[in-house]
Parts: C-alpha cells; structure tokens; sequence
C-alpha cells in the first residue's frame, strides 16, 4: 500500500523538555572535537548528527596534516549544515611560537574556516597579545572562541584570573569562553584526577560570573555530561564531545535518558492503559 502522509513523532516525545531549538541556537551548544575523521566517516557524521552539531574542531595541530582538498572538502561541509568550524587552539599557539601568525591567517581565509580559537593553554601568552588575536580573528569575519585554563597535569581555576579573562576576551569580540578539560576530561580545570568534576570550583564560578551563558564546558565523558546537565541546566554548552557521542548527548539534553529522564515535563494525569 502506498504511503500518502508523513506521520512524525508527537513533539513530547522527541522532547519531552520542550525546550531544544534549531540551528542557529543561543542556548545549549554542543561543539565536536573532530580528531581525524575521513571524508565518508564526516559525512555520515553530519547526516546522523548534524542537526546537534553546533561547533566543529579540528583538534589540536592537526589541520595541516590532512590533504588539502580534503579538509576544504570537510570546512565547506560542515558550513553548509550550519556549523561553525575551525583548528583546535593549540594550532594558533603553534602559530605564536613559530611567529607565523601572518601565515596562519593566510591559510584560515584559504581554506574557509568560519570560526577561530585563541587559547594559551600551552604556551605562555601576554593579555596584550590574546587581545589582539581576538581582534584580529573578529575582524577577519570569523566567530572567536576561547578558551580559559593551562593543559597540565593539576592545574585549577584561578577564579580572580578566569573572571578578568572572560571579561576582557567577550570585550575584544570572543562569542564563548571554554573552561578548559582537555580531550582527557582528567586533573585539569574543573575535574580530579579521576576525572570527577569539583563542584565547589564550578560553584565559585557561577557565583561571580554575571552570565554563565557564555561559558562553554568541556565534557568529553558521559558521566561529566550528566553531572553538568543536571547542575548546571539542559541548555548549558558543551565541548570536546566525541563525534559518536553527539545523539547520546542530545538524548541527555531532552530527557530522553534514564539519566535525565526527570527533564522532561509529565503530564498532569498519567491515564491507564488500555489493553
């Protein structure tokens, strides 16, 4: 028999929080970290999961060992599924060190990257100098991301330090802020060593940032994708979520998870079922 009607999911099943948009989203972000996939792999990335892909990075340094056309073939992908796309921040540092800044900006407008990182997660930066990174990322027409926190093994927030940082970077035309975890989601930024998030630290964050909108978190686990849902809201931006995460996560997000499953609104009377 042929099929003459779309039939779709009642909208409080597919989100029984009622509250996930569509892209563009203000709220509830989610931002890929992207550490080598192929062509093929991309591509049935974003036809599972683009919808929820917010955010794209190419991690760490390795934007220059893909083939060329290759990644023009992945940047110009993902800007046509509305994805914002760009090198890991360590790559900008690289930049720094190597004092070839000029060139790196060459090769982002080549390529067609939309999106920037500034980060000193690695190197030692002066606030002068992440100024006009900034800057200059925003006004080459690029949204700018970046990225607060030291990628060593035990490092903490600084919450005077994190508080200045936000503050001066939104100024020179930063969109988000990450609070750095690393790829590792251990013994940095707000987790242990056993990758458990401090809640105190997270705590003292909320209490004196004015907006905790523009804070993304890295959560590159499950259980600390849980942990901050629940904490901190279904509509707060994640980063650093594995490509084969993304509609686990969106599944946390609506309260489609035992995990979270309390998200979503119930109905005022439950009627019974009739068999």
């Amino acid at each position: 028999m042929e099929v003459t009607s779309r039939l779709d999911w009642h909208p409080k099943l597919s989100d029984p929080t009622e509250s996930r948009t569509a892209k563009p989203r203000t709220f509830g972000k989610t931002m890929v970290i992207d550490k080598g996939l192929g062509l093929n792999a991309f591509q049935d990335l974003l036809d599972t999961a683009g919808d929820y892909i917010d955010l794209l990075k190419i991690g760490f340094g390795t934007s220059p060992l893909y083939n060329q056309k290759l990644l023009m073939k992945k940047i110009e992908t993902a800007k046509a599924n509305n994805i914002v796309i760009y090198p890991g921040g360590t790559f900008l540092e690289v930049a720094v060190r190597q004092n070839n800044v000029d060139a790196f900006f060459d090769m982002m407008a080549y390529l067609g990257f939309n999106g920037i990182e500034v980060s000193d997660g690695t190197i030692d930066m002066e606030r002068e100098a992440r100024n006009e990174l900034i800057h200059r990322g925003a006004d080459a027409g690029l949204t700018v991301f970046t990225e607060y926190g030291k990628k060593c093994w035990g490092s903490s927030i600084e919450i005077e330090e994190l508080i200045e940082t936000v503050t001066l970077d939104l100024k020179w035309g930063a969109s988000l802020v990450a609070i750095e975890g690393r790829e590792s989601g251990k013994g940095v930024g707000i987790y242990d060593e056993n990758g458990e998030c401090k809640n105190a630290d997270i705590e003292q964050v909320l209490n004196r940032i004015p907006n905790p909108d523009i804070l993304m978190w890295e959560a590159p686990h499950k259980e600390q994708q849980v942990h901050l849902l629940k904490m901190l809201g279904a509509q707060i931006h994640l980063g650093n979520i594995s490509p084969y995460d993304i509609i686990s996560l969106e599944a946390l997000r609506r309260g489609l998870r035992s995990d979270t499953l309390t998200f979503g609104k119930s109905a005022e009377t439950v009627p019974m079922f009739q068999i």
